[in-house]
């Protein structure tokens, strides 16, 4: 194994294991879309949900089935009809469905079975359950349509999904809901994953599908300017939502996004809309900071708070490369334990990163910033000024009249924020005698105003 996987590998292991630590025991709901299957990427998709699971993740799956559906159809020389984005399912498109149905839940089980040697299925061991958990109900006529047997979910058989999950199976769920008189419904696989997000209070609800989520300017084309916007807070969604016209194809921007917002707003965390296109898109959207699609969180996730005890760990990890290479002298965990109040840290999803602290020196007006340190995922995205100004808000609270900091390598970045450089003699008789004359740190120093 060569030094350079070695060098790559354990740093991005090791930033991964708090997301680990963070979804184990959770529940996700996940919504493939019929074209990923038919595009092929149901095995890939089936490995990735099952090294989730293994990682602790309670998994619901909700398979789509529109494309296998129509091409049932289509054999049949029957045309597909839609309607306010919902199929018309009369009594050969019902009949189709079923048939789709059952062969994708064969294909679906058969994928979770696989357990070659050198795959990433090998020595897993994954129960794939599924039945009657959704009652349905007629869509009915609406403006003149008469939807026939499609149906909208009724209510959600939350304590049978419990129940499996908790004996260590994964649920599925196909697009189908039964009424209390046994009449099968067709129904959409947006609305089942959307509806059953809901019911479980499930902390993730994820669709992966055709397009790659929602762009900073939905209504213009993909560029470097224009990438995904992967964070978008509930309330901008919303907006957006009532923006674009209503969502009658995948392509549309209301389509997937619609579904995100109502789970939301009904207590479900987060929603997530990922391509399937991108290999690896359920690891790289649950397990990479930044994710690849779009989010729609309830609110925003990241926290500027002050520290403690229970963030030690989080500092030190963060902090810790930054002393190996001599940016930043080295503390101790027993040191970072005892200051911890005086940290402040930005906290998303979890995860710390950015920090500093502030060493007052009251007799003197001043206080020491100290340990500024941004993750390198995260830099260039604000965090540095964010703890900045919150370090000078603790400071001007305390009624002093000046901040500073010793430095080795990142002046400019103080020089650009207000900082002027002073000789080391200007120090606080307490600092100056823990002042390492060896180091000959730069000392810089921004008034208050």
């Amino acid at each position: 194994m060569s030094a350079v996987f070695n060098f790559t590998f354990v740093p991005w292991f090791r930033s991964v294991a708090p997301y680990i630590h963070k979804f184990r025991n959770q529940t996700f709901v996940v919504a493939i879309c019929g074209e990923a299957i038919a595009a092929g990427k149901l095995a890939h998709l089936a490995q990735d949900l099952a090294m989730i699971q293994s990682m602790g993740v309670k998994v619901v799956l909700v398979h789509g089935f529109r494309p296998q559906v129509n091409e049932q159809l289509k054999a049949k020389g029957h045309a597909a009809k839609y309607s306010h984005g919902i199929r018309i399912t009369d009594e050969v498109a019902l009949d189709c469905a079923q048939e789709a149905a059952g062969q994708l839940r064969y294909e679906i089980e058969a994928a979770f079975s696989q357990g070659l040697p050198n795959t990433p299925m090998a020595g897993s061991t994954v129960r794939v359950i599924s039945g009657n958990f959704i009652t349905a109900r007629p869509v009915g006529i609406v403006d003149g349509v008469d939807f026939q047997h499609s149906g909208l979910v009724r209510k959600v058989d939350v304590a049978g999904i419990s129940r499996t999950l908790d004996f260590g199976a994964m649920v599925l769920i196909s697009p189908f809901g039964f009424s209390p008189t046994g009449e099968a419904f067709n129904l959409t696989m947006e609305e089942v994953a959307t509806s059953v997000s809901i019911a479980l209070q499930a902390d993730k609800l994820i669709f992966v599908t055709e397009v790659p989520g929602i762009r900073i300017k939905p209504d213009e084309p993909a560029s470097d300017d224009n990438p995904i916007d992967t964070e978008l807070p509930l309330a901008a969604a919303e907006k957006l939502l009532a923006q674009v016209p209503a969502g009658q194809r995948p392509s549309d921007t209301a389509f997937y996004l619609q579904h995100c917002v109502k789970a939301c707003k009904a207590g479900v965390e987060r929603s997530h809309i990922i391509p399937f296109s991108v290999d690896g898109a359920l690891l790289l959207e649950i397990y990479v900071h930044d994710g690849i699609g779009t989010m729609v969180v309830d609110e925003k996730l990241e926290e500027l708070r002050e520290a403690t005890e229970d963030d030690v760990g989080g500092i030190l990890q963060l902090i810790e490369p930054f002393e190996k290479d001599g940016t930043l002298v080295k503390r101790s965990r027993t040191e970072i334990e005892r200051d911890a109040a005086n940290y402040t840290i930005v906290e998303h999803d979890g995860v710390i990163f950015a920090c500093a602290a502030l060493y007052p020196y009251p007799e003197a007006k001043t206080a020491e910033m100290a340990a500024l340190t941004v993750s390198p995922q995260s830099q260039g995205q604000g965090d540095g000024e964010k703890i900045l100004k919150r370090i000078e808000q603790r400071a001007r609270a305390a009624g002093l009249q000046s901040i500073f900091v010793l430095t080795t390598r990142t002046m400019h970045w103080f020089i650009k924020r207000g900082f002027v450089p002073v000789d080391p003699d200007w120090l606080p008789e307490a600092r100056k005698r823990k002042y390492n004359w060896d180091r000959k740190s730069q000392v810089l120093v921004k008034k208050l105003g």
